[in-house]
């Protein structure tokens, strides 16, 4: 079994707005940068064996400290990248409302099932990223190994390895902080005998670096 410490990059100039951010590339702000400085601090006795980040810059950006502070190479992952938002990149809730109605409404519905105009579906983004967690288990079975990503993202994935419905990541999974630090070990052998049982342990959920567990 292998230890996961899913985190979310640092804040950006868009989420500072509440705008959507799939996979556009926006700048961490002064207080993004800070946060990661925290995360790097925590991963200094974290005993790392890997730290992995999505391709765009504000994941990357978050997990330069922690590469600093361990000495590990930060290693690259093109199917970490967020969801893709579609034509609703850059906009603001109300203004998705406004603009899309009718593929807002469904999206709030059923958001892992039904995509924003042009996007991708969350459950397109959970077929891509999960086989990284397998892949990193069979090169650290014991190991610890910490992913720098994106909120929507990691709370699809979450759901799903959890055993819940995706389209209620939303709803059940409404905030996670940036740069906080949610800990699963993955996989799990659950004795649960519940339809939709559990593939991983939750031993901490959204965080922060400072209070995480190590």
């Amino acid at each position: 079994m292998t230890t996961f410490y899913l985190t979310r990059h640092g804040e950006t100039i868009w989420h500072a707005d509440h705008r959507y951010a799939g996979n556009s590339d926006v700048p961490l702000t002064r207080h993004g940068l800070g946060q990661a400085a925290a995360l790097g601090a925590w991963a200094v006795d974290a005993r790392l064996d890997a730290i992995v980040a999505s391709p765009l810059s504000r994941a990357r950006r978050s997990a330069a400290p922690s590469v600093e502070t361990t000495g590990l190479s930060l290693r690259i992952d093109d199917r970490l990248v967020e969801i893709d938002f579609g034509d609703g990149e850059g906009l603001t809730p109300a203004e998705l409302a406004e603009r899309f109605p009718d593929e807002w409404a469904a999206f709030g519905e059923a958001p892992a099932s039904n995509p924003l105009p042009g996007g991708e579906s969350g459950r397109a983004g959970i077929a891509r990223a999960l086989p990284v967690f397998d892949e990193f288990v069979e090169e650290f079975p014991e190991g610890r190994v910490l992913i720098v990503g994106h909120a929507t993202l990691i709370r699809l994935l979450f759901c799903e390895l959890a055993g819940m419905d995706p389209d209620g990541y939303r709803d059940l999974l409404p905030v996670l902080g940036n740069c906080s630090v949610t800990t699963i070990v993955y996989p799990w052998a659950t004795e649960s005998r519940a339809a939709h049982h559990p593939r991983i342990r939750l031993l901490g959920f959204d965080v922060p670096p400072s209070r995480a567990a190590i």
